[in-house]
C-alpha cells in the first residue's frame, strides 16, 4: 500500500494568494486500523529553497549573512538573523539558484557547488524542501561586495567567520536558524574534521 492509497483529498480552499500561497485543505485519512478518518489542515506553499555554506578549508572559514527577517522579530527575537546563503528556487534548477543566491548575498562567484542532501524544513505546515549545498570559496572569488537586492528589501551584511567561531554561536545562541545549524553541523562532521 502507498501513501495515495491511504488519502482522499476532499478540499483545496485557498485562504492567500500572496507571495506564498496558504491553502485549507480537508482529507480523508486511512488509519493503520482501516478506518477513515477526516482530516484539516493549512498548508502553506512556499515552492523550494536552496541553501550553501562556503567554506575555506586551509582557513577554517565559513561565509555566514546577517539580515533583518520580521516572522522572527514578531515571535521576540530582537537582533538581526545569522543565516546561511539561501533562496526560494523560483521555478530554476536548485543548483543555478543557488550560484545566484551566492553572488547577491555575498558577492562570491563560486566555480564548484556540492548538493549535500534534500530536506523538508517543517513538514507539517510547508511544503518547503530545501536543497543544501557547500561550496568551497577562495578570496579571489569575490566578484561584488554582495548584500542582496535593495529592491528586493534585502539589506545583507557578509560575516566571514571561523568555523569553530560559527560552532560556538550555536551553542551561546547567536546562531539560531535552523538551515544554518544543519549545514554548520554537516561541515564540523564531514569537511573540517
Amino acid at each position: 500500500m502507498t501513501i495515495s492509497d491511504r488519502i482522499r483529498v476532499k478540499s483545496v480552499r485557498r485562504l492567500s494568494n500572496g507571495h506564498f500561497k496558504l491553502n485549507a485543505v480537508t482529507f480523508d485519512w486511512r488509519r493503520d486500523d482501516g478506518q477513515w478518518q477526516t482530516q484539516s489542515r493549512e498548508v502553506l506553499d512556499r515552492g523550494g529553497a536552496a541553501v550553501l555554506l562556503p567554506y575555506n578549508l586551509a582557513r577554517r572559514t565559513v561565509v555566514l549573512v546577517k539580515q533583518f527577517r520580521y516572522p522572527a522579530y514578531a515571535t521576540g527575537y530582537d537582533d538581526l538573523l545569522i543565516e546561511a546563503v539561501a533562496g526560494l528556487l523560483d521555478n530554476a534548477a536548485p543548483e543555478e539558484r543557488i550560484r545566484l543566491e551566492a553572488e547577491e548575498e555575498t558577492g562570491y562567484r563560486l566555480h564548484e557547488v556540492r548538493k549535500i542532501f534534500e530536506a523538508f524544513m517543517s513538514p507539517g505546515a510547508f511544503t518547503e524542501k530545501g536543497h543544501f549545498f557547500v561550496a568551497e570559496y577562495e578570496p579571489t572569488m569575490r566578484v561584488s561586495a554582495g548584500g542582496g537586492l535593495a529592491h528586493e528589501g534585502e539589506e545583507i551584511e557578509v560575516l566571514e567567520l571561523s568555523v569553530d567561531e560559527a560552532l560556538a554561536m550555536i551553542s551561546d545562541g547567536r546562531i539560531i536558524d535552523a538551515k544554518t545549524i544543519m549545514l554548520l553541523q554537516y561541515a564540523a562532521l564531514q569537511i573540517f574534521s
